[in-house]
């Protein structure tokens, strides 16, 4: 049985922070114990499995995630906080890309819906309140913004904006823009 606790936590973190050096795809108990110097046999004390450590390091990402993204959105509303939530994002993954990539981690039903997944579609949805949308609305931008963001960040972190002009932050800028005014004209629902 996985214990919990100060020496698990520290595993799990040390798996982050692994993430972030070789990709997240790449981490495994024994790829995480070669960093550790220990045995992996000694890492089951602590994870369950390859999937348990994944999953821990998901739960550790979104957590992450959610903090740096309501501190990000604190008192503010409108474009303002569109504008601060999708750079918490973007900042995050750049400064930690296999723990982002963690936060994609498909989860089962119970894990996501007691993990801090939840709070980012809150705070989203506490963002688009500064829109005139009806909740499936919300729901429809909800998505579309995720999709978004996940989708730029992932092709930015590939260098797919790398060989072009105007610079990768010229593009994020009239993106959010963009968004922006999607948002405030939103289609009435048919």
């Amino acid at each position: 049985m996985a214990k919990t606790g100060p020496a698990a936590e520290r595993v799990v973190r040390a798996g982050a922070e692994l993430a972030d050096e070789i990709g997240f795809e790449q981490v495994t108990p024994s790829a995480l114990a070669r960093q550790l110097d220990v045995r992996t046999a000694s890492l089951y004390s602590h994870v369950k499995n390859a999937h348990d450590l994944k999953t821990k390091i998901a739960l550790l990402a979104l957590e992450e995630l959610a903090d740096g993204a309501a501190a990000a959105i604190a008192g503010r509303a409108g474009k303002e906080a569109l504008s601060a939530f999708a750079d918490a994002y973007r900042d995050y993954a750049r400064r930690h890309p296999g723990r982002f990539a963690a936060a994609r981690f498909r989860l089962d039903a119970e894990t996501a819906a007691a993990s801090a997944g939840v709070r980012h579609s809150q705070m989203m949805r506490a963002v688009l309140r500064g829109y005139d949308l009806t909740e499936i609305q919300q729901t429809h931008a909800v998505r579309l913004l995720g999709s978004v963001f996940s989708g730029y960040v992932g092709l930015e972190a590939a260098g797919g904006f790398s060989h072009s002009s105007p610079a990768s932050q010229e593009s994020w800028t009239e993106i959010l823009g963009a968004l922006d005014a999607l948002l405030r004209n939103w289609p009435a629902p048919s």
